[in-house]
């Protein structure tokens, strides 16, 4: 499957779940959930991966606050099955990353990879939220 039907396929799927995806100029899948704006990125050379990423959630603004960014995503990543909390730059990102063959495997997994995706991120705001209170 190519990438554009690669997206086609998670643009429909997000459709018929409720959300209002699109498909942006790189070929990806941006979907909102509340206030929240959330990624699937298509790896062309590998199309078993599945990547859904919540961008961005945190900003860092020093380079105490990126060592402390770095204890709480180690800790979010090791609290949460299949999550991954880990700074990009000077922002904090979110993913949910796994090997689906056939990839619309994705499917009956999708909602569980939300919940799983949140938690990491409440997990990883509540560990910046205990160090900040313990300075």
């Amino acid at each position: 499957m190519d990438k554009l039907a690669q997206a086609q396929m998670y643009y429909d799927f997000l459709r018929r779940e409720g959300y209002d995806p699109e498909i942006d100029d790189d070929g990806d899948v941006i979907f909102r959930d509340g206030d929240r704006v959330y990624l699937i990125l298509i790896d062309e050379k590998d199309e078993e991966f599945f990547r859904l990423v919540f961008p961005n959630f945190w900003s860092i603004t020093s380079q105490k606050e990126r060592e402390r960014v770095e204890r709480a995503a180690l800790h979010a990543t090791a609290m949460t099955k299949v999550a991954k909390v880990f700074p990009v730059r000077n922002n904090v990102w979110a993913t949910v990353e796994m090997f689906v063959s056939p990839i619309e495997g994705f499917m009956p997994v999708f909602e569980r990879s939300m919940r799983a995706l949140n938690v990491a991120v409440h997990s990883f705001v509540q560990k910046m939220r205990e160090e900040d209170d313990d300075e």
